[in-house]
């Protein structure tokens, strides 16, 4: 189904790994959001859910987005998952969401059961080449996006970053009110129930 293989994406998480454990130390973490002046519009894309229901990026008008492209083989993205499953419940009542994006060839068959067992508590939905091609090419898992609330890209992650670097820029993204009410937007469904 997608034109990139798991061997792409499994050397650049390892390469990702790599350079993240080399970085890791005891210095302080900002957030590396973009300045307003300098985002670009997220792309739109209408995906599928585990109920079936069609999820747009524009339903979340409003909030805080975290977009993640990831897969259940991916070693980095199951160390991810429960940071942003922490993030979506301490979040999400600021104006906050998560939309995993899987890239899974197999679809629901393999993700329906993940997204069960690791308790995942954000909307996740499958994605297609075409998702992929609109941001970007993502080529590496996992990658993702904080939209602000203005629906442009403030930040970008290819491969594993740390959980503060999330968690800081969240919390940056959500303290700056422009571009809408924190509770605008849809609700996402949970991702198992």
């Amino acid at each position: 189904m997608l034109s990139f293989t798991r061997r792409t994406y499994i050397a650049s998480g390892l390469a990702s790994c790599a350079a993240w454990l080399a970085g890791c130390g005891s210095r302080t973490v900002r957030a590396a959001v973009k300045p307003e002046s300098d985002r670009k519009k997220a792309p739109e894309f209408a995906l599928k859910d585990v109920h079936g229901r069609v999820a747009k990026l524009s339903d979340y008008k409003g909030k805080v987005v975290l977009v993640n492209f990831w897969a259940t083989w991916c070693g980095p993205c199951k160390i991810e998952i429960p940071w942003f499953a922490d993030f979506e419940q301490r979040f999400k009542d600021k104006g906050f969401a998560v939309i995993g994006v899987s890239m899974d060839d197999d679809g629901w068959e393999s993700v329906k059961p993940y997204i069960e067992e690791k308790k995942m508590n954000y909307r996740v939905v499958i994605g297609t080449e075409e998702t992929a091609d609109i941001y970007g090419g993502v080529s590496s898992l996992p990658t993702s996006f904080l939209v602000d609330r203005q629906g442009k890209i403030a930040s970008t992650h290819i491969g594993l970053v740390s959980k503060s670097v999330y968690q800081n820029e969240i919390e940056h993204l959500l303290a700056n009110n422009s571009g809408g009410s924190s509770t605008a937007g849809a609700k996402p469904a949970g991702g198992a129930k």
